[in-house]
């Protein structure tokens, strides 16, 4: 799952649609990872991970810059699409703020998601994306943990044969969402963790910048990502230590197969 998280991080920098793609691609390669255990956390996740290389420019499945994404509706100035996400699990035995509490299973985030195009010129575009999400845990049992709301303002350019990438925006998040994160229940409280309830609402802000290019077979990209829960609902959470993080990615893959198949830059 982790690995999972990496590569829809990645799909922000993924290679963009030309004129006369091949309609997928694939590689595989490997990339180091670092991401906070969980927004506010004060420790972080350190990894090498194999790395897939996908890319699908289908009519109604997508996998490209934009991420993993079944387009409903493509209009020229805004389309409509099913959009992902991921959280990475943490075993509360390698977390210092949750030592004896239940760990945290990953998370799948589904949902609608509007992408409104606000401008663009030949090398370069700003898009507007509005995705809602429902956040169920990834276990034997899953349950329900609420939905989030985080929409982005997003620039996307190209630059002497790079894709880069810079979005930002706030994060909200329902009751159920914070708690599943930043409850302390009774039994779990002591002298240094006060037990906490979340409310539902603002999760501060969030701020990505990514950068990729193909060298021939070679696909290279690198992302960072800096949180902020400052001023959020569950800020006085004694599972926020830390207010501001950063995380931040390299990768690397031999693209080794395409498709004889085609499609103009319109996907």
């Amino acid at each position: 799952m982790i690995a999972a998280r990496f590569v829809l991080l990645l799909g922000l920098m993924a290679g963009s649609a030309h004129a006369d793609q091949p309609l997928w691609e694939a590689g595989l390669g490997v990339g180091g990872l670092r991401l906070p255990h969980y927004r506010g956390s004060d420790q972080a996740h350190n990894l090498l991970l194999p790395v897939p290389y996908g890319v699908y420019r289908g009519r109604i499945f997508r996998a490209t810059r934009e991420g993993a994404r079944a387009v409903l509706y493509d209009g020229e100035r805004f389309d409509f699409d099913l959009s992902s996400a991921v959280t990475a699990p943490t075993r509360s035995a390698d977390n210092r703020a949750r030592s004896g509490m239940p760990d945290l299973a990953p998370t799948l985030e589904l949902g609608p998601n509007l992408n409104v195009n606000l401008a663009r010129g030949s090398q370069w575009k700003v898009d507007l994306r509005l995705p809602v999400r429902a956040v169920f845990t990834v276990q034997s049992r899953p349950q329900s943990q609420g939905w989030t709301f985080s929409p982005v303002l997003n620039l996307d350019v190209k630059a002497q044969g790079w894709d880069i990438g810079l979005q930002g925006g706030p994060v909200w998040g329902s009751r159920d969402f914070n708690s599943y994160f930043y409850d302390v229940a009774q039994p779990y409280a002591n002298s240094t963790r006060p037990a906490y309830a979340s409310g539902g609402g603002a999760g501060g802000w969030r701020f990505t910048t990514g950068a990729s290019r193909r060298f021939g077979a070679l696909w290279v990209g690198a992302f960072v990502r800096a949180d902020t829960v400052a001023g959020a609902s569950f800020e006085a959470s004694p599972l926020v230590k830390q207010r501001s993080q950063l995380g931040f990615g390299l990768a690397m893959s031999w693209v080794f197969a395409t498709s004889e198949q085609r499609v103009s830059d319109d996907r």
